[in-house]
């Protein structure tokens, strides 16, 4: 086989499997909305009215999320029914968003975080500059945000909570990038170590985060704006 021919294969290779993961992606972010407005309408009362039950939940949801970014080469239907249960989870939480901001704030942040999401996403597949380093640093700058926000559960300043809404947008943004171009490296490198569907879905959980994340993010950024 000359060289034509194995880029052809390696091309038709990664497209498949970028097309499975972006699938899966947003598979579970369908899920996601659907189970958030299933529990908003129907079930919201019962489950949040349990204090032992959004535990129980919670701890599923962290294993989950652990278990499927720290072992990539599962059995697909596994990977695809843990992936689809977590989203389903993160859903039943996210049902509060219904209720607290305007239908227009969640419809503007959305489509926000779907653009950024979109190009940032291409960006990372086609860029030729690494991206580890900002995608080091934006990791870092997301663990400084996570302890000064739980800080800030406590101070309860709008303020902080506003201007680091900008904060995790830029960082979730600079993730997208990374996290796309990391995927692409790993299929290269290891697609023929791993199980490409589990593969697949490891970095659909990875982008479903950067961008349910950078959703939250501009949904309080519109939602203080609105109020303002």
């Amino acid at each position: 086989m000359n060289n034509f021919d194995q880029d052809t294969l390696n091309t038709q290779g990664l497209n498949r499997f970028l097309s499975k993961m972006y699938a899966y992606m947003a598979g579970a972010v369908a899920i996601s909305a659907i189970m958030a407005f299933v529990t908003a309408r129907f079930l919201q009362n019962t489950i949040f009215a349990s204090p032992m039950m959004m535990l129980v939940l919670g701890i599923v949801s962290i294993v989950m999320v652990f278990s499927l970014s720290f072992n990539p080469n599962r059995a697909p239907a596994t990977s695809i029914a843990m992936l689809f249960i977590y989203a389903a989870i993160e859903g039943v939480f996210f049902s509060s968003i219904l209720t607290t901001f305007a239908t227009k704030n969640i419809t503007m942040a959305f489509v926000s975080a779907a653009v950024v999401f979109v190009i940032l996403s291409i960006f990372g597949l086609n860029t030729k500059k690494d991206l580890s380093r900002f995608g080091r640093q934006a990791m870092a700058a997301l663990l400084a945000l996570l302890i000064v926000s739980v800080i800030n559960l406590f101070l309860r300043s709008t303020a902080i909570e506003y201007v680091f809404s900008y904060v995790g947008v830029v960082i979730f943004t600079i993730l997208t990038a990374w996290d796309t171009q990391n995927m692409k490296q790993l299929y290269l490198q290891y697609g023929n170590q791993f199980e490409t569907t589990s593969l697949a879905v490891n970095g659909a959980l990875q982008l479903y985060l950067d961008f349910i994340n950078m959703f939250l993010y501009l949904l309080q950024i519109f939602g203080h704006n609105d109020e303002n």
